[in-house]
């Protein structure tokens, strides 16, 4: 069945495709004038002929989705084999400071859409220029002619970004999770495209103000509303509003006043309702698929997080870190390397912040649990929340409760670590957050003997200062027995020197964390995560049923094809609008009664004494931890890191993973794709590298 759902989706995603290419042809312009007079004398309009081909196939291939990564969580998680051609295209084919690391994936499917681009605009430009029907209202030369209607196709191609725009960032549906591309991934995807479709809208609207100006007709046109045709004022809103959006999500503002991003970019309603009036209803059914699964998504999202859950505790750091305990439905199961989303209400309302996993689903049954480091206004905001709640010396019951959101968590539909039979994994800092949880899942698979593993791994962990260590404190009875887990430490320090200091030493001197519990009177409910996949392709199924009846609805008592010429263009607009809104909330309904169900029928009670014990370890009576090494005063050189552990295991497949800062990204990057990292060892093996980048931040 998981077979058959694969070739259904790569069929539907041929044919979307397939769609995209035929459209600018004269050839699918002439079948599809034909189709929609026959629509539009029918009930259900020609409305309806423009969700089913433009719409529905992306929908589809979501629902079906759903379907797919439902029959693959029931698999066995086992060995999923070798190098094939398909992960191969995952490695890093280009590394470049501007741009980042670029896999061969990424390159064939950012080629691929320029291509298309390309296509298109050639077609269509070709196109207009064999008619040269010159223009009523304005008397336009030849080159004037030639700039006008280059201006309007450039329309056409921010159109076809703005139709993906918003599928990167659709977390909880199925689109980029069956693909398995990590959250850093899809969301540079959507800065591409968003990108693009800022430099093609500004061409567009550039190009028509140009020929305006010299036709002196600014004035006329800028501000015209008009009944019919294209709205000039609502794509300027539209554009105005784009601007604003792209100029607040730069680096050098975001990082710095992440708050006046974060607001500034829920504009895009605005954006998007605007673009319809510019646009009209025919266009905007090409970009109506991911406009509807982002707004399902975003419902699914708000109603998953509620009710709040509560903290149950709290261990603070020397680096100020700080490791958040939550309360768990033991059912709820999740992959190594997720990420869920937080929301403290009583720091800010709106903003809800990513973090990784460090615990595992097979240990840790009751609790979930992260790692927040204090290093923007939202995280020290929390941190002194915790840290003044500890100074206060109060009972367990007399500390307040802390409410917390929580959505997700999100993750890998399989375990992609299980394909190698070597790791290396590479953190920087807080970077380490997503391979305490990797590393706690395969000593829980180690000790069962349910999965085949990693015969070895290597945790190569760079740091500043030397206290940082403290974050391998829930990893630290793994790295104590080393015979049985496989596993070696190497910590490098940048910024200090240090001569003849051990691991132990360092561990030694670190202060030991403080735990602080607190109370859970304030709520009984548990993180319960998203709801079930077949659920969830079910809402969004009825949900896009709803839409179409709604329009027929419309169509067939509101804007009768004889009402159609006189009747404002914005008019049909406003009733696409409303059919949306009637399918989101009959979705909303739907949602809000399945997890009510799921959380009076499943709900598991807790109390403090779930919290999770911290074994503390007698560092002095282990003799594995000698074996692994730390050194001070520099920045490890991957090259040969990385060739020394191929040539130790034997010349295998060997997933590296990392996670930290881009600087470190591209250097491993680089370092796996130096030929002689990868040569034959004594025996003629290569080692073949499969790099995996890991991140939690935008």
């Amino acid at each position: 069945m998981t077979s058959l759902s694969l070739l259904i989706l790569i069929f539907i995603f041929a044919g979307w495709v397939s769609l995209w290419v035929l459209k600018p042809t004269e050839f699918w312009t002439r079948i599809w004038k034909g189709m929609e007079a026959k629509a539009s004398t029918t009930a259900f309009g020609y409305n309806s002929l423009d969700f089913v081909v433009f719409t529905f196939p992306l929908i589809l291939l979501s629902i079906i989705g759903f379907i797919y990564l439902e029959l693959k969580r029931g698999e066995p998680r086992n060995r999923l084999g070798r190098k094939t051609p398909l992960t191969a295209l995952s490695n890093p084919l280009l590394v470049n400071r501007y741009i980042g690391i670029l896999s061969g994936a990424q390159i064939l499917t950012s080629s691929l859409f320029i291509m298309l681009i390309i296509w298109t605009f050639y077609v269509r430009i070709s196109n207009d220029l064999k008619k040269m029907t010159p223009l009523k209202s304005f008397k336009l030369s030849l080159w004037q002619y030639k700039l006008f209607r280059m201006a309007t196709r450039c329309g056409l191609l921010s159109e076809a970004c703005l139709a993906l725009l918003l599928l990167p960032v659709l977390r909880g549906m199925s689109i980029f999770r069956f693909l398995g591309i990590q959250f850093e991934a899809s969301i540079r995807y959507h800065i591409w495209l968003g990108s693009a479709m800022i430099l093609f809208a500004t061409l567009h609207g550039g190009g028509t103000l140009l020929v305006w100006g010299i036709k002196h007709r600014i004035q006329d046109e800028m501000w015209k509303w008009q009944k019919k045709g294209r709205i000039y004022l609502a794509g300027e809103i539209a554009l105005a509003t784009a601007f604003v959006m792209a100029l607040t999500a730069l680096p050098q503002i975001r990082r710095k006043w992440f708050q006046l991003f974060y607001y500034t970019h829920h504009l895009y309603v605005v954006f998007i309702l605007f673009f319809l009036f510019h646009g009209g209803d025919r266009h905007f059914y090409t970009v109506f698929p991911g406009v509807f699964l982002f707004a399902l998504d975003k419902l699914l999202r708000v109603v998953q997080s509620r009710p709040e859950t509560c903290i149950l505790s709290a261990r603070v750091f020397p680096c100020k870190a700080i490791e958040l305990t939550l309360p768990k439905d033991p059912r709820l199961k999740y992959a190594p390397t997720s990420v869920v989303f937080l929301n403290i209400p009583s720091i800010s309302k709106l903003q809800w912040h990513p973090f990784s996993i460090i615990s595992s689903s097979s240990v840790d049954e009751h609790s979930i649990s992260v790692i927040v480091k204090s290093e923007g206004q939202w995280t020290s905001s929390l941190h002194s929340k915790i840290t003044h709640a500890e100074e206060q010396d109060l009972e367990e019951d007399q500390r307040g409760c802390i409410p917390v959101a929580v959505e997700g968590p999100y993750g890998p539909a399989s375990m992609e670590l299980l394909r190698y039979n070597n790791l290396l994994l590479v953190a920087g800092g807080i970077g380490v957050t997503p391979f305490l949880s990797i590393l706690r899942e395969l000593s829980c698979s180690m000790s069962s003997g349910r999965n085949a593993y990693p015969h070895r791994i290597h945790l190569l962990y760079t740091i500043k200062k030397s206290q940082d260590v403290c974050l391998l404190d829930p990893i630290l009875p793994l790295l104590l027995d080393i015979k049985q887990f496989h596993t070696k430490l190497s910590v490098f320090v940048t910024r200090e020197n240090q001569i003849g200091t051990t691991l132990r030493d360092v561990l030694n001197e670190v202060p030991e964390a403080q735990t602080t519990n607190f109370s859970t009177a304030g709520t009984t409910y548990a993180v319960h995560g998203p709801e079930r996949l077949a659920w969830m392709a079910a809402v969004t199924a009825v949900s896009s049923v709803m839409f179409l009846v709604s329009l027929v609805v419309f169509n067939h008592f509101v804007i009768t094809p004889a009402a159609i010429q006189k009747n404002p263009s914005s008019q049909t607009d406003l009733l696409l609008v409303c059919s949306f809104a009637i399918a989101i909330i009959f979705a909303a309904i739907m949602a809000i009664t399945l997890r009510w169900k799921r959380v009076t029928n499943k709900l598991q009670l807790f109390s403090d004494k779930q919290t999770k014990a911290v074994k503390q370890s007698s560092l002095e009576a282990s003799r594995d931890l000698d074996e692994h090494d730390i050194h001070f005063g520099g920045r490890p050189i991957f090259q040969d890191l990385i060739s020394t552990f191929a040539r130790e295991t034997g010349g295998s497949d060997i997933g590296v993973f990392v996670c930290g800062p881009q600087g470190m990204k591209e250097s491993v990057a680089l370092a796996c794709r130096q030929p002689r990292v990868s040569q034959r060892n004594a025996k003629g093996k290569r080692a073949n590298f499969s790099f995996h980048s890991l991140s939690f931040t935008l």
